[in-house]
C-alpha cells in the first residue's frame, strides 16, 4: 500500500470556507485562524450557522446559559435546520422500529438539567474515579504488551479504539465481547452527528441505532428487575426528585448512546489517536516525556486535548437577538462554538500552534467545555490519556510512521474530529 498524505486546505478569503468540506476538515486550522481574525462571529453561508471562534467569546457564551442555551426548536438540531424534511423522516424511523431519543443532558438547560445531572454527578464523583485507576492502568499495559513484540501497530484500532471502550463497558456492565459491535453502533451516530451523510447514509444510521436500542432495552428491562452496582443500573433505576421517577426508555437510549458510549469512548479515542501522531512530529517532545514522564506528561495531556480537540465544535440557540463584534445574532438561531479554534487563540495562549511541555496553565483550554455543561467524563478522560502514554513511555523507545501506510485524514464529520487509522513503528525499550 503506497498512501499519499493530504495536502492541506487553506482558504484565501472567508468564502472558500466549508466545514462540510472533506478537504478542508483533514486540517480546518487555517480556517480557523482566518476566522478568528476576519470574522470572529461569521454566518456560515451553507448552514446558516453563527461560528464562534475566539477563546473570550466561547468562554463568555458558555457561561451565559440565559442568552445561549440547549434548547432546540422542534428543527432536529443542526441536521434538522439543514433539512427538516429529512429530519422528519428519519424520526418516523425511530417512531416505526425504535424510540425516540429524549433530548440528552446535553441537551438540556436548567433547572431541568440540573436535575438530571445530579444522578451522574455521583456516578462520577473523584472517589468513583479514583477507584477506576487500577482498571485504566491495567488496561492500557495489557492492550500495548498485545503487540508491543510485533514492533507496528495500527494504533487507532489496537490501542485507542478498545482502551476507553474497555472502560466504559465496564462502567455500564456491558460484557468486553461486546465492545466491537457496540464500537459500530457509536461510529454510525457519530457519523449521523457530523452531518456529513447522504440521506441513504443517515438512513443506515438510525438503523444502526435502532439496532444498539434493542440491545440495551434487554439490559435496562434486566436491571428493573435485578439492579448491580453498574453506572446503568443506576441510571435505570434511581428516582429524579424534582421528576418523581427515573429516566424512562426515551432518555435511557439517548444517554446510552450520546453521553456514556459516545460521550465516555470517542472522544478519549480520538486524543489517545493524535497523541501519538503529536509525538511522532515533534521528536523532541517524545525524548523528554520519555526522560520524566512524571514531569512532563500531565502537561503534555492537556496540549494534545488543546492543540487536536477531539471535539471541534458543538451548539447552542440564542434565546433572544444577542449582539457580538458588531453582528446581530437573531433569537432563534444555531450558534457553532468552535472549541478547537478557541484553544488555538493567540489572544489566549502564547505560540498556540507549539507543542509546549512547560506551558503553563496548561489545563485552561476549552477541550472539556465550560461552566454547567462542562464535560463530567474529563477526570475519567484524563486518567485514560495518562495511562495510554505512560505505558507508551514504559514501553516504547522510538516511534515512526510506517512508510506509505497513512494519510493522516480525518472521518468526515462537522463536529468531532477522528483520524481513521495510525500506522506506527517502533522500537521497544531493552
Amino acid at each position: 500500500m503506497n498512501v499519499e498524505p493530504y495536502v492541506p486546505v487553506i482558504p484565501e478569503k472567508l468564502e472558500d470556507i466549508n466545514f462540510l468540506n472533506r478537504d478542508l476538515q483533514n486540517c480546518p486550522y487555517h480556517a480557523y485562524a482566518k476566522l478568528r481574525e476576519e470574522a470572529p462571529v461569521w454566518r456560515d453561508p451553507l448552514t446558516g450557522f453563527y461560528v464562534i471562534t475566539r477563546f473570550d467569546d466561547l468562554r463568555a457564551l458558555l457561561l451565559n446559559t440565559e442568552e445561549f442555551i440547549n434548547g432546540r426548536d422542534g428543527q432536529g438540531g443542526g441536521r434538522g435546520r439543514l433539512d427538516s424534511e429529512r429530519a422528519e423522516r428519519m424520526l418516523q424511523l425511530y417512531k416505526t422500529k425504535g424510540w425516540v431519543p429524549a433530548p440528552t443532558l446535553a441537551g438540556r438547560d436548567d433547572p431541568n438539567h440540573k436535575q438530571m445531572r445530579a444522578m451522574f454527578n455521583e456516578a462520577f464523583r473523584p472517589k468513583k474515579i479514583d477507584a477506576m485507576d487500577p482498571l485504566v492502568e491495567q488496561t492500557a499495559y495489557k492492550l500495548i504488551d498485545a503487540f508491543v513484540a510485533d514492533g507496528k501497530c495500527d494504533w487507532v484500532k489496537q490501542f485507542a479504539v478498545p482502551l476507553p471502550l474497555i472502560i466504559i463497558g465496564k462502567q455500564m456492565g456491558v460484557k468486553e465481547e461486546d465492545i466491537w459491535q457496540i464500537k459500530a453502533w457509536t461510529d454510525a451516530w457519530v457519523q449521523r452527528l457530523g452531518m456529513m451523510q447522504t440521506e441513504e447514509e443517515e438512513k443506515w444510521s438510525v438503523e444502526m441505532e435502532i439496532e444498539a436500542q434493542h440491545y440495551f432495552q434487554a439490559i435496562f428491562e434486566k436491571l428493573r428487575k435485578e439492579p448491580d452496582d453498574t453506572l446503568v443500573s443506576e441510571m435505570v433505576n434511581r428516582v429524579i426528585p424534582e421528576w418523581g421517577r427515573p429516566l424512562n426508555d426515551n432518555e435511557l437510549h439517548a444517554e446510552m448512546m450520546a453521553d456514556t458510549f459516545v460521550g465516555g469512548s470517542e472522544t478519549s479515542t480520538n486524543a489517545i489517536a493524535y497523541g501519538v501522531k503529536l509525538l511522532i512530529e515533534h521528536p523532541e517532545a517524545w525524548d523528554r516525556l520519555k526522560s520524566n514522564p512524571e514531569k512532563y506528561l500531565r502537561t503534555f495531556v492537556e496540549e494534545v486535548l488543546r492543540l487536536e480537540g477531539p471535539v471541534q465544535g458543538l451548539f447552542r440557540t440564542t434565546s433572544r437577538d444577542v449582539e457580538m463584534h458588531g453582528v446581530v445574532i437573531p433569537k432563534g438561531s444555531m450558534v457553532n462554538i468552535r472549541y478547537a479554534a478557541a484553544n488555538r487563540d493567540s489572544g489566549e495562549f502564547e505560540c498556540p500552534e507549539k507543542l509546549d511541555l512547560d506551558r503553563e496553565k496548561s489545563g485552561r483550554h476549552l477541550a472539556f467545555g465550560s461552566g454547567i455543561h462542562h464535560c463530567l467524563g474529563a477526570p475519567l478522560a484524563r486518567r485514560e490519556l495518562y495511562w495510554s502514554f505512560k505505558a507508551l513511555t514504559d514501553r516504547v523507545d522510538e516511534m515512526w510512521f510506517q512508510p506509505g501506510m497513512n494519510d493522516f485524514k480525518v472521518m468526515p464529520n462537522f463536529a468531532l474530529r477522528a483520524l481513521k487509522e495510525l500506522h506506527i513503528g517502533f522500537k521497544t525499550k531493552a
